[in-house]
């Protein structure tokens, strides 16, 4: 066990930290000017059943959530354990991210990738700054879920695939 003060805490110390918290990984996705655009986001979680909220955390540095900020629906795709390629595209700096992967839009605008295990219609609720990142609220208007599809998830910064 490693114990160290928080004048020893860096952010790789805390990376690799948190890293031992497997999470899912999901994509968050819109068309924005015709176009679609994109980001993973592994720190994903519900929040609320009434009024039906998600949250997901966004790194101030991110280049894409400021174009997905204003649409009118958000895509939320539990990314399915297949997909880890995709996962790598969508995360990609200066890359076409969406070249070879299915994905399709809804009539509002939001756009939700092929095979996931779950798919979210959301609208921006809030986001309420946080450190290094703000903490995105998404209201969720529509659901489709598909429990039969196995999640891909995100642990020790290496995506991994649930066993049985």
């Amino acid at each position: 066990m490693t114990v160290l003060a928080r004048e020893q805490l860096s952010g790789e110390v805390l990376r690799s930290a948190f890293a031992a918290h497997p999470s899912g990984v999901t994509a968050i996705c819109a068309s924005i000017d015709g176009e679609p655009a994109g980001l993973v986001a592994s720190s994903f979680t519900s929040v609320s059943l009434d009024p039906p909220l998600v949250s997901v955390c966004v790194a101030h540095t991110s280049s894409t959530w400021p174009r997905l900020r204003p649409a009118a629906r958000l895509g939320v795709s539990v990314l399915a354990a297949d997909h880890d390629e995709v996962a790598r595209r969508l995360s990609a700096r200066g890359t076409e991210r969406f070249a070879q992967v299915g994905w399709e839009e809804t009539l509002h605008g939001a756009i939700f990738i092929h095979g996931s295990a779950l798919r979210l219609e959301c609208t921006l609720e809030n986001e309420v700054r946080a450190g290094d990142h703000d903490i995105v609220l998404l209201r969720v208007i529509s659901v489709q879920s598909y429990p039969e599809v196995s999640p891909l998830v995100f642990h020790a910064s290496r995506f991994r695939r649930l066993e049985a």
